[in-house]
């Protein structure tokens, strides 16, 4: 019979070598101290790394500091050498989320026998267990147990299930719903003691939601609470001496709510349960986004006193969860605990990144081949436009870089919204433009002619990873909402000639163009808010003519408007979107749902269609400031006649706009 693996430092040989280059490690307190019949337990923990192995950008197609498995691979090295026993486990979400993803899914495929390149990285670092996270879903389940097949390690998930029977027990498991490793530890004596170490997984369960064309009539979910009250105790009877719940699902409210979405704090109440491994946020605990939450110790990183963590995203942290287990009559015990994430990188005082880490040769070594076939995808076309892509009037008109980015939105909230209690409500969609001059100088443009769409080009259309938000607001807050962004024009007087158009003090990113109503924006009256967002004219209003599928729009209307998290939850002070109209909080970032909508579209149609324009004023010009490559596109703006006005300072060009 073969002995129980020992917990200890020996995974890899090539992490031996990786640490050897790094600076000197420190044994752990709990080390140190540990003495005949305690020992230190070190669980380590990768979460959302969403294909992210090469520190490298794709959609902007170059290095970057600040993602990637390989340079997490450091810190691993790094932890094994301080503590005594350990474990590697990752917490879901590994499969989608970046062009390699898109790739092997688009374009490679997965056969039979196949290896993925997330599992090899994996495979290489010697992980112990995964649980499932909801982008595994992503597409389809075929590729996704395809891909699985080939991990060296246990991959779980307790509420995803092809059956369910009358209790969770009793389902009919799409994946194991938990392992028990059987484990040797090393007490502080050396001596050498067993131990069984449960797992057990969880996912949303809204994945029935978000990926249902793959997954109804094929799978279900059950509630990740209700599912672990089930099961935890079976895990005990059968022997586990700890129990670690591997939760993809974020830190959320205290108690637990039927259906929770973000239920780790909840699971943390489970008897049974000793530790917590959390993810699915894309944030990092211990740490102060979590301060003030109930039953959170954001600094000490425990829920209801329970240690836990959150490794970040995209490989941007390790998470760390420091156990010192003392053995008893019954079994091993928590001692002691302690939590910390240990980032790869860092921002200076003037913005700029610093790596605090180098990449394991190994971990790159083992998906070469593919980040260089990932490369020559995102290089070309994967659709067509039949127009081009550019946002030099982005500020003054209708433009087709926005309107992508909204026709994108549309599709996607569309489809979530189908089966809703949303469902009949007008789906609108908000974008602005990132990329308008500035700060960022006269060639800070989106400029893709019409022709081949590369993944690359993406980058261009949305600078930014925000994940998609859908929130319900009022006729009066769509008509607020417009009046903020229509701040960023100085008051107009009529009958005046090449008065300044545009406000410096207001950021693009903040111009919400809002696609699927029509309206016009009326210079001569004074911003109801100011540059950030202040009332100043409470009574004033911009926004004229507004009309939805020819009908003026009324402030008891409802309406569906598909954003980012960050405009949803507050970025910008919109009204409307403070944070409290949010109905569908979307697991995909703008910039995926922009390329699946190319991908599936074939040839996109981003011609703008003017669906706002200014008020007529007439006699009245204005002048404002764009990239001289706008020159070429400036006879064909719908809806403004525009004339050059001569050079500006800086190398931007001066434009006359006729209202």
């Amino acid at each position: 019979m073969p002995q129980p693996a020992l917990l200890h430092m020996t995974r890899r040989a090539f992490l031996s070598t990786a640490a050897a280059g790094t600076a000197l490690v420190m044994v752990h307190p709990f080390s140190a101290r540990a003495s005949v019949g305690q020992a230190h337990l070190r669980l380590m923990e990768t979460t959302d790394l969403h294909v992210h192995v090469f520190p490298y950008d794709y959609y902007s197609d170059k290095p970057v500091d600040t993602v990637g498995l390989a340079r997490t691979a450091a810190h691993i090295a790094d932890i094994r050498a301080e503590a005594t026993n350990t474990l590697l486990l990752d917490n879901g979400d590994f499969l989608q989320g970046n062009p390699m993803g898109d790739y092997i899914a688009y374009e490679r495929g997965m056969k039979e026998g196949d290896l993925h390149p997330v599992i090899a990285a994996m495979n290489t670092l010697g992980f112990d267990a995964s649980t499932l996270g909801n982008h595994e879903f992503n597409y389809g389940l075929d590729f996704l147990m395809k891909s699985v097949a080939r991990a060296d390690f246990p991959i779980i998930s307790a509420n995803v299930v092809k059956q369910q029977g009358s209790d969770p027990t009793q389902d009919t498991a799409l994946v194991p719903p938990y392992v028990i490793l059987d484990r040797m530890l090393k007490d502080g004596a050396g001596q050498t003691h067993p131990i069984r170490i449960g797992l057990i997984g969880f996912v949303p369960p809204q994945i029935m939601n978000w990926d249902r064309k793959h997954l109804e009539g094929r799978v279900t979910t059950r509630g990740i609470v209700a599912t672990a009250r089930a099961w935890v105790p079976v895990m005990r009877e059968q022997g586990a001496d700890i129990i670690v719940a591997l939760s993809h699902s974020g830190i959320g409210g205290a108690d637990d709510q039927d259906g929770m979405e973000n239920a780790s704090t909840a699971l943390a109440l489970v008897p049974g349960i000793d530790a917590i491994l959390t993810g699915h946020s894309h944030l990092v605990f211990p740490g102060p986004a979590y301060a003030g939450f109930a039953a959170v110790d954001a600094e000490k990183g425990t829920l209801h006193g329970k240690p836990a963590t959150m490794g970040g995203f995209w490989g941007s942290h390790l998470g760390v969860i420091d156990l010192m287990l003392e053995k008893d009559g019954a079994g091993w015990r928590i001692a002691a605990h302690a939590s910390e994430t240990r980032p790869i990188s860092r921002r200076n005082e003037d913005r700029s990144i610093s790596a605090l880490v180098a990449s394991v040769p190994a971990v790159l070594a083992s998906v070469q081949g593919d980040h260089d076939a990932t490369l020559a995808y995102v290089r070309r076309a994967v659709g067509k436009t039949s127009a081009p892509l550019h946002s030099y009037f982005a500020l003054v008109a209708d433009d087709p870089s926005v309107q992508i980015v909204s026709q994108a939105q549309t599709w996607y909230i569309t489809q979530m919204m189908a089966g809703t209690e949303h469902a009949a409500l007008p789906i609108l969609s908000a974008a602005a433009p990132f990329k308008a001059g500035g700060r960022g100088g006269p060639d800070y443009y989106t400029d893709v002619p019409a022709g081949n769409v590369a993944i690359r080009n993406v980058a261009d259309l949305y600078l930014y990873p925000n994940t998609v938000r859908a929130v319900r607001i009022t006729g009066a807050q769509l008509r607020g909402w417009l009046d903020r962004s229509a701040g960023l024009f100085n008051q107009i007087t009529p009958g005046g000639q090449d008065q300044p158009l545009l406000n410096p003090d207001f950021p693009s990113y903040n111009f919400d163009v809002i696609d699927g109503v029509t309206y016009h924006i009326d210079l001569s009256q004074p911003s109801r808010f100011d540059a950030k967002g202040a009332e100043l004219n409470p009574g004033a209003t911009r926004i004229v003519d507004l009309t939805h599928n020819g009908a003026p729009v009324t402030d008891d209307m409802q309406f569906i408007v598909a954003t980012n998290n960050y405009r949803a939850s507050g970025g910008g002070d919109f009204p409307g979107a403070k944070g409290d109209t949010i109905v569908f909080e979307g697991p995909d970032t703008n910039r995926d749902v922009i390329v699946r909508y190319i991908v599936e579209q074939g040839t996109i149609n981003p011609k703008a269609d003017a669906n706002w324009s200014f008020a007529p004023m007439p006699g009245t010009s204005v002048v404002f400031e764009t990239g001289p490559g706008g020159a070429v596109y400036a006879d064909r703006v719908p809806g403004v006649t525009l004339q050059p006005a001569g050079a500006a300072e800086g190398g931007f060009a001066r434009f006359r706009l006729i209202l």
